[in-house]
């Protein structure tokens, strides 16, 4: 499966989060580009990615940032031994 993730670094927020199917690669790419370009025109700085996982639990799990709050992750590095 493929992913297309729109991310405000700034604020920490998932902004738009789409799922294709792998035979809608093309489709994928060209929707990453669109909103990449509709974006700069509107001058919004936003992290935009595409990510290939098995499932979105895999991709929630390899790419938490995207899903967690800071003080999500900021409890889960606390916690975490070194």
């Amino acid at each position: 499966m493929l992913f297309l993730i729109e991310y405000d670094r700034a604020k920490g927020t998932l902004e738009d989060f789409r799922t294709f199917q792998d035979s809608e690669r093309q489709l994928a790419h060209d929707t990453r580009l669109e909103l990449e370009l509709a974006l700069n025109e509107q001058g919004v700085q936003h992290e935009v990615v595409i990510l290939e996982a098995p499932s979105e639990q895999a991709l929630r799990h390899t790419h938490g940032r995207y899903f967690k709050s800071l003080a999500e992750l900021v409890g889960e590095l606390a916690t975490t031994p070194n």
